[in-house]
């Protein structure tokens, strides 16, 4: 019995050698990590803000609310050089009783030149979104990654008198969502 026990282990053995020795197998390449590309999608937010309507009724100004916002997170190097494509999504809601324009800027680092610029058109009551893309098939990387403030402007294009519904606002989201290279 105990032979057999033997006999079976040492043909096992004798297969397992031969199997290893007679098998298919590719040399090793330790540099496709090298070719290995990550793309993955950054996203967050940009804007949000809220404006009660009565910024709008000044009867001394057409523009009611105008604000610069300094950002300079696209112009960070390690986003900056490896971007690939983006979209900027803007979502505006106008619950105020005015027509309203909506002015979203990219402005450079002097703060005198606008990149690239957004205008809404927005009715009272209404809520509106709208999509930038940014990369191959859309606006330059370029405006994206030499952005140092964003201005945003709101202009009333109606009266300067309230309906006075309640909690009248105009609400402004904007967020972006950009794929990067890790590896350069």
């Amino acid at each position: 019995m105990i032979s057999s026990i033997v006999k079976n282990k040492v043909c096992i053995l004798l297969f397992s050698l031969f199997l290893g020795l007679f098998s298919c197998s590719d040399k090793l390449d330790f540099d496709q990590a090298d070719d290995f590309k990550v793309t993955p999608s950054l996203a967050s937010s940009i804007i949000f803000i809220e404006v009660p309507e009565f910024f709008f009724n000044a009867p001394f100004s057409s523009t009611s609310y105008a604000n610069d916002f300094a950002f300079e997170a696209f112009n960070e190097d390690l986003f900056s050089r490896r971007v690939l494509s983006g979209i900027i999504t803007y979502e505006i809601e106008n619950t105020t009783s005015k027509p309203l324009t909506i002015t979203f800027e990219f402005i450079d680092e002097t703060g005198m030149v606008p990149l690239d610029k957004e205008e809404f058109v927005i009715a009272p009551g209404a809520t509106f979104k709208r999509e930038s893309v940014y990369g191959p098939g859309g606006k330059s990387l370029d405006i994206i990654v030499n952005t140092a403030n964003i201005r945003l402007t709101a202009e009333n294009r109606g009266d300067d008198t309230s309906v006075n519904l309640p909690d009248s606002k105009i609400v402004l989201k904007s967020k972006a969502e950009f794929k990067v290279e890790l590896k350069k």
